[in-house]
């Protein structure tokens, strides 16, 4: 009887044992198996660069184009601007003037206008016309036995021509130079109600040789107008010597006709 009784209390562990050995089995075989080796990642640094390489050299590409198409633009606008055969130029302008011998310089305004033809690429012959207008101080003088203050207005026009030579073409700047060479007439007489002008120190009434060297910078406002700015140096010879007078010119240059 007790017999049975403890055959009875062991057979339940026997039955435990034997459930549990596959799954204690299978733990052991999953403890006994080496880890696995990560994966490694892939490596994305080389295509990255090759983007950023490629994005690099399409942008460069772009920008070539864009400076060369304005090349191209400039050397169209250039052209149209210095092809034109005639160059129409006026305005007005100042000069230092020496009226005589012994009188101090003056100022004097003016006004010009010339027109150039361009027969040779950029050298042109130049046809110019000015008239400078002031009042000379003399001092006072005495005349028929009356000291007399004068302060008379004097004129001067001049007509010359000569080369003109393009030496700078640019999209917004050109650049000039001439020399003039012609005639000068100068009224010195018309302001002394009456007196002789070489009594009040004045040269006298005459036309002589004028000779005239400047440099002129054009601003284009067009293919066709311009702003000038000239300096130049007038050459006169009234009396017995030469006088050398800076002045400069501000005007308009007007293009047209084409070669």
């Amino acid at each position: 009887m007790r017999f049975r009784t403890f055959s009875g209390y062991t057979r339940y562990p026997l039955f435990a044992l034997l459930l549990l050995a596959p799954a204690l089995i299978h733990a052991q075989d999953s403890n006994s198996q080496p880890p696995a080796a990560p994966q490694a990642a892939p490596d994305q640094t080389q295509p990255q660069e090759s983007t950023q390489q490629d994005r690099a050299q399409v942008l460069r590409e772009a920008q070539a184009r864009v400076n060369a198409r304005r090349k191209i633009r400039i050397q169209q606008i250039v052209q149209d601007t210095y092809s034109h055969k005639y160059d129409l130029d006026f305005g007005g302008g100042s000069l230092r003037f020496t009226p005589g011998n012994s009188l101090q310089r003056m100022n004097e305004a003016g006004w010009y206008i010339d027109l150039t033809d361009y027969f040779h690429g950029d050298l042109g012959i130049t046809a110019d016309f000015r008239g400078y207008y002031g009042a000379a101080y003399t001092g006072t003088h005495i005349y028929n036995g009356i000291a007399q203050a004068y302060n008379p207005s004097i004129s001067q026009y001049t007509f010359m021509a000569g080369p003109r030579y393009r030496f700078f073409k640019g999209q917004h700047w050109g650049w000039t130079a001439e020399a003039l060479v012609g005639a000068g007439h100068g009224n010195f007489g018309t302001g002394t109600n009456g007196l002789p002008p070489q009594l009040v120190g004045l040269f006298t009434d005459s036309t002589v040789l004028n000779f005239n060297g400047g440099v002129a910078a054009d601003y284009n406002l067009g293919p066709g107008l311009a702003l000038r700015f000239a300096a130049n140096e007038l050459i006169t010879n009234y009396g017995s010597a030469f006088q050398e007078n800076l002045g400069g010119n501000l005007g308009f240059v007007y293009r047209f006709g084409r070669k």
